[in-house]
Order: structure tokens, then C-alpha cells, then sequence
């Protein structure tokens, strides 16, 4: 199965426009479609987790401490860190490839970074 996606709050919206518009059958859920905005990054996890979603962050410093405490206690669907300095055209082409490319299997409990 595909990955799905869920941004946190943080996330630059720019960048989920893009890959909707790119790649329209991808399932990459706002912070705001999400219903997001506003919770703790341990909510945020949760929520995602709930809806078999990877997280996408640009949050490099609170969101690898959260997750992992958060799968001390349960498998997550897994989390992406996309660098703020990516630009969003690379950072479109970057999700279009995990998503292109991988199995939503393969990110249970894990942790990547982009760029690639």
C-alpha cells in the first residue's frame, strides 16, 4: 500500500498545494485538514498514527524526541522530516518519490530525512 501523509502545523502548506496539484492521487492530508493545529506534537503523532498517516514535519528539534517516546508505548506509521532548507520544488519531487517508491510498511516506526 502507498504511504499517506499528514503535515503538522509548522509544515509549509506551499509544499502540500504542490504535491496535490503534481501528483492529484497522492493522499496527503493538511495541518488543517488534518484538524491539527493547535496540539502538542504528542497529539499530533497520535492523531496521525490513528489515521495511518506518516507524519511530515519540518521540525527537526521536538518532533525526533517525541517520536520516540511516542513508539516506547505503540507503532507508529512513521515520521518525515523535510529540511526547511529544501526548496519546495525539490521538497515536491523528494515526497513524490517516497510515495512513488515505497511501501507504507516500510516507514512503521521510522524516522527519515529529506533531502534524499
Amino acid at each position: 500500500m502507498r504511504p499517506r501523509f499528514q503535515a503538522d502545523a509548522d509544515f509549509n502548506n506551499k509544499i502540500v498545494v504542490g504535491l496535490r496539484r503534481r501528483e492529484p492521487a497522492i493522499d496527503f492530508r493538511s495541518a488543517w485538514d488534518g484538524d491539527v493545529i493547535g496540539l502538542p506534537d504528542p497529539e499530533v503523532l497520535r492523531n496521525a498514527c490513528e489515521a495511518a498517516r506518516i507524519l511530515v514535519s519540518h521540525d527537526r528539534k521536538t518532533i525526533p524526541g517525541h517520536f520516540a517516546k511516542f513508539i516506547e508505548g505503540r507503532p507508529s506509521r512513521g515520521v518525515v522530516i523535510v529540511s526547511q532548507d529544501l526548496e519546495i520544488g525539490a521538497a515536491i519531487d523528494d515526497l513524490i518519490l517516497v510515495w512513488a517508491t515505497t511501501d507504507a510498511s516500510e516507514w512503521v516506526n521510522r524516522i527519515g530525512y529529506l533531502p534524499i
